[in-house]
This record gives structure tokens, C-alpha cells and sequence, in this order.
């Protein structure tokens, strides 16, 4: 069953964090996970706002945390990593 990816992010550090994202959409790609939502328009409702909010839909759950945990996106994350206050959650849809 599909997963969507979603993140939501306050980024601290532009230039390190496009280092990130310039790592991290392949890494996505090629772990079968397509961009449905990447920094748009939003509108917060509830809890805590994060200017950056990111949906990946992905085959599956698994397929998901296979990427993340990928060497790939690890690598991606490495600049992330201080550069960035992020949430991230996979959640299997209902279709």
C-alpha cells in the first residue's frame, strides 16, 4: 500500500541545507518516492509552524524507510543535520 513521506522543517542554515536537498531528491527518486508537495503555499491550523513542509508519496511504508535509512539519503542528511529543526513521519495512505 502507498506511504506518503511528510516533513515539516524550519531551516537554519540555507546554504547547508541546499546541500541537503540537492542530495536528498535523488536519493528519493531512486527509492521510488515522487515529490507531491515540496515548500508550497500552506496554511497552519494546529501545533507548531514550520515554514518548509514536504509530502513524498512512496510505494509502500517500507520502501519509505528503506530510503531513509539508505546511504544516500544518510548522506543528504549529514547536512541536515544542524542546519535544519525537522519532523518527519511516513504514514501508509488508504488507497
Amino acid at each position: 500500500m502507498p506511504a506518503l513521506w511528510i516533513a515539516h522543517v524550519t531551516v537554519t542554515d540555507e546554504e547547508a541545507y541546499g546541500r541537503y536537498a540537492a542530495l536528498a531528491g535523488p536519493a528519493i527518486a531512486k527509492h521510488g518516492g515522487t515529490f507531491i508537495a515540496r515548500g508550497g503555499r500552506y496554511v497552519q491550523l494546529e501545533g507548531k509552524e514550520r515554514a518548509r513542509n514536504v509530502v513524498a508519496k512512496f510505494p509502500s511504508v517500507e520502501a519509505a524507510e528503506t530510503c531513509y535509512h539508505s546511504p544516500e539519503y544518510q548522506e543528504a542528511m549529514s547536512h541536515a543535520r544542524g542546519a535544519s529543526e525537522r519532523e518527519l513521519l511516513v504514514v501508509e495512505t488508504s488507497e
